[in-house]
């Protein structure tokens, strides 16, 4: 029996209508076609109307629970008809045989979620030199360190990935209290509720696999303030808060192991290869040295700081 596969966006401003167009037009250009696009809209009752009149062939729903990302997708998740749920971000644009991929990917019974390869679209039409390609999860992309080939992960990222529709509601959903709920969507640029929720999958349900499908593509907008240094250095702080709310829920050995093993090879290897290249002449090579030394120093106080700031909630 064919699988079907509910679609869901999770919208939350007019600003960004432009992109939630051609994220909806992408997925209805797919190869494969959705059983269903879902629009799951963040509490903005003039962008759910706007976006029911317009798309007339789509589920349009408004979060049910907390604002913020984790309430959506739980909100798109029990709307959803289908075996397996997708999640596309709203300024993404998805390769025609995105979807395709990561249903293949659900041909092994022990698989439960899906996640595909994120390549950014940068606003200025090119990569920043300075930018190293071991921090592109800072905007929401595929970064230098994952497999290059379709292999077991840890957890995927949010913005691309799929998982079985029961699975989810099994384990609980996402939880809110971890991403960009916390704190409004303009403040901290906080994220990890899908690494605290695969994670958490892969503790209550043993010998459940993530699995990377890199043939799953989609394209990811980075705005020009996501392309600056003091954005990039105020998301890796971030990321060290939110890995102390991870740790906190799924313990420290499961919630750090990807993140030790990036720390301690891919991150040296990173700044030697950018020494090398700026010995070679690219000048660029150095900055992106030297972004990496930031990157790390500013997430690891993060997580000292986010850390402290629960134990001290504790006593």
């Amino acid at each position: 029996m064919a699988v079907r596969t509910s679609v869901v966006i999770c919208v939350y401003t007019e600003e960004r209508w432009e992109d939630i167009r051609q994220a909806v037009e992408s997925v209805e250009r797919q190869r494969r076609r959705p059983h269903e696009l879902i629009l799951v809209v963040d509490h903005n009752p003039d962008l759910h109307l706007k976006l029911k009149r317009t798309y007339p062939q789509a589920i349009v729903v408004e979060n049910t629970h907390e604002r913020g990302l984790s309430g959506g997708k739980n909100t798109g998740v029990a709307t959803a008809t289908g075996d397996i749920v997708a999640f596309l971000d709203d300024d993404a644009v998805a390769d025609p045989g995105w979807l395709e991929a990561l249903e293949e990917g659900f041909q092994d019974p022990a698989v439960v979620g899906v996640g595909g390869r994120t390549d950014p679209m940068w606003a200025s039409r090119r990569r920043p030199r300075w930018f190293p390609y071991e921090f592109d999860w800072t905007v929401g992309c595929t970064y230098r360190g994952m497999p290059q080939v379709r292999a077991p992960i840890r957890n995927v990222m949010g913005g691309n990935a799929a998982f079985r529709r029961e699975v989810v509601s099994e384990v609980g959903g996402f939880h809110s209290g971890i991403g960009r709920s916390v704190q409004g969507r303009k403040s901290r640029p906080l994220g990890c509720e899908e690494t605290e929720f695969c994670i958490r999958l892969s503790q209550r349900k043993p010998g459940s696999v993530m699995l990377y499908e890199p043939r799953a593509v989609i394209g990811h907008k980075v705005s020009a303030q996501r392309e600056r240094f003091a954005y990039f250095r105020s998301r890796c702080y971030a990321e060290g808060l939110s890995k102390a709310l991870v740790t906190r829920e799924v313990g420290t050995q499961d919630g750090l192991a990807s993140e030790r093993a990036h720390a301690l090879k891919t991150l040296p290897l990173g700044a030697l290869r950018g020494l090398g290249e700026a010995v070679r002449g690219d000048v660029g090579g150095l900055g992106r040295s030297v972004a990496i030394v930031v990157g790390l120093a500013w997430t690891t106080w993060g997580y000292v700081v986010g850390s402290a700031r629960l134990k001290g909630a504790r006593s």
